[in-house]
């Protein structure tokens, strides 16, 4: 009797959830650029920004003075320090040491020479990350009509909502740094001022709206924290709570 060859077996279809996550697998391959997470950008709050600088005078002190009102924007991603940008105008009109007679000095044409050159500007062009809230940020700083570079030691304080209306999602730095003000052409009063500043940056800055105009999701407003209002005896209403107000 002939021997009949069994009959060929068909191939087994793969289950759904292997097929589901075959797909998943060659997608996360396939996936262009493009999608990948961008840092986000931040604009500079000129209230909660200001710029503390220390020099020596005369070998008795070290005179303080600070720098409000400055502006600028921020790219950043907390998880890739690397990708940092930072581009920021400081208003050196606004300079304050305390006093007028020290301020118009400073800002004379032998010293800073405001008239001439009322910002100072500093453009970022590389960030080293020392740990996950620790970095060195270095780049372009231009001052008095002369561009030198400049590196900040710069600590990430926070990254959250902040607690008052409009609840703005919100990053505060704290950065430090020193230069030579000779370097950008200041050497006058050699033996009374010192050469090198000292600086001090304490920085806020608050996520930017997107082309739409809409927030991001974190900043969704929460009622503000505010103490119930007593019973009012005279009648069935009783008053509404009064938000807290921005400082």
């Amino acid at each position: 009797m002939p021997h009949r060859p069994a009959p060929a077996r068909k191939p087994t279809a793969p289950s759904p959830s292997l097929r589901v996550f075959a797909l998943a697998i060659a997608a996360s391959y396939a996936m262009p650029a493009a999608f990948a997470f961008e840092p986000q950008t931040w604009a500079l709050d000129p209230v909660h920004t200001r710029v503390l600088f220390a020099i020596d005078h005369a070998g008795f002190s070290k005179a303080m003075g600070t720098v409000s009102g400055s502006t600028g924007t921020l790219v950043f991603d907390r998880d890739d320090w690397t990708r940092a940008r930072l581009d920021v105008r400081v208003p050196l009109e606004r300079l304050d040491l305390g006093d007028a007679k020290w301020n118009d000095a400073v800002r004379a044409s032998n010293l800073l020479d405001t008239r001439r050159h009322p910002d100072a500007h500093f453009v970022s062009t590389k960030a080293e990350p020392i740990d996950a809230n620790h970095a060195k940020v270095c780049g372009e700083l231009t001052l008095r009509g002369t561009t030198k570079p400049l590196c900040m030691d710069v600590t990430l304080n926070a990254v959250k909502r902040h607690p008052l209306p409009p609840f703005r999602r919100t990053a505060g730095f704290s950065a430090t740094a020193t230069l030579s003000r000779a370097e950008f052409g200041m050497s006058a009063w050699p033996t009374v001022i010192g050469d090198a500043v000292e600086l001090r940056i304490e920085a806020e800055a608050e996520r930017a709206r997107d082309e739409a105009g809409a927030r991001d999701d974190s900043m969704s407003p929460e009622p503000s924290p505010v103490e119930p209002a007593e019973p009012d005896t005279q009648s069935n209403t009783q008053p509404e709570p009064q938000p807290e107000p921005t400082p």
